[in-house]
């Protein structure tokens, strides 16, 4: 046998091999103009220059407008309580009467003790004009008449200290006693507080001390009323900057007409700083690789992946200083799933107009 015949099965074994290679990773051309033909579906945003509000946010704690602790002033039996637990007063109400016979005699006392001083002066007069009685008695008794005056006043002063009336318009608190019940100087009767108006004292850093001014937009918001927004202004700022923590305590006064907001509770406030006329995507059109954030724009169908700066975020949105130009599209839905090049079907294109809607 020839040595040809002997190699034929082997150069036939490596043609075919070959040809198996070439088969399996030569590159399809059907696949690819498949594989290129495959579409992302997408959600855009349209670019756009707007107003993006800058704002300082900070925490305080709501107080009433006015806030007092009503008590006793002197030792007494309570005589009767003309008010129940939470009632709204208004200022000049009568609240609770202590016993007070005692005091009412001595008033009633020093009453005719004074008219009859008063006779006594006026006939006293009337004999010195005559030249019947000195003018020393008459001064003597023009004292008394002064005296039992002047008793008199501290006599109804000592009266009215058993009486106690609202100071102003507001709401009780619970009532820590009853009605026989002896009560001694400062006692705790009830509390009373106007809540018409909220007094929050917060803090913010001394780098803001030039954003905030008195008159300025404050706005509260409340764990217990998700969503809802209390407006206020700034009433005063501090005149000093604490040297420990470097902030400064600034005063807001909230409207609260409603009563909802109460005292000692936590809110949150937002100060508008300043406003900046600025490109704003969504944050949701970010694609962080590594320490630096990417967008994908759509250009001609292809997604193209750019490298943005941004600057200032607020909940939602992020402010883009370099990487886009205005009308540029950038992809906020389905970003994840592109590759730069990748062919793209958009589903939706939004600006900030419909956002918002």
């Amino acid at each position: 046998m020839s040595k040809s015949k002997i190699l034929s099965p082997i150069l036939i074994a490596l043609i075919i091999m070959c040809g198996l290679v070439v088969y399996l990773y030569a590159p399809n051309s059907e696949q690819e103009q498949q594989k290129k033909s495959i579409t992302t579906p997408v959600r855009v945003y349209s670019v756009e220059q707007q107003k993006f509000p800058v704002t300082i946010e900070a925490l305080g704690t709501a107080n009433a407008n006015e806030s007092i602790t009503i008590t006793a002033q002197k030792s007494a039996i309570v005589q009767s309580i003309q008010f129940d637990d939470g009632d709204l007063v208004e200022k000049g109400q009568l609240l609770l009467k202590l016993n007070d016979r005692e005091e009412q005699a001595r008033l009633n006392e020093l009453e005719i003790n004074l008219q009859e001083a008063k006779r006594q002066l006026k006939r006293i007069d009337n004999l010195a004009q005559l030249s019947v009685a000195s003018k020393q008695l008459l001064d003597e008794q023009q004292a008394k008449v002064k005296a039992l005056k002047a008793q008199l006043e501290v006599a109804k002063t000592q009266l009215d200290e058993l009486v106690l009336s609202a100071p102003f318009n507001g709401m009780l608190g619970v009532r820590k006693v009853s009605v026989g019940a002896l009560v001694e100087p400062g006692d705790l009767i009830v509390t009373l507080d106007d809540m018409s108006l909220i007094k929050v004292d917060f803090t913010v850093a001394e780098s803001h001390l030039p954003s905030v001014q008195n008159g300025q937009l404050v706005v509260a918001t409340s764990v217990a009323y998700p969503g809802e927004e209390f407006t206020g202004k700034i009433s005063n700022i501090a005149s000093r900057v604490d040297p420990i923590t470097r902030a400064i305590q600034i005063r807001a006064i909230v409207d609260n007409k409603n009563f909802k907001l109460r005292p000692g509770m936590l809110l949150q406030l937002n100060l508008q700083k300043q406003i900046l006329d600025t490109l704003v995507i969504p944050e949701s059109a970010l694609v962080p690789i590594e320490d630096k954030q990417f967008v994908y724009i759509i250009e001609n169908d292809i997604a193209v992946q750019k490298q943005v700066q941004v600057g200032l975020r607020k909940p939602g949105m992020a402010q883009i200083v370099s990487g886009l130009t205005e009308h540029d599209q950038v992809v906020v839905e389905g970003a994840l799933r592109l590759r730069d090049g990748s062919n793209v079907n958009i589903l939706a294109s939004t600006t900030s107009n419909t956002a918002k809607g």
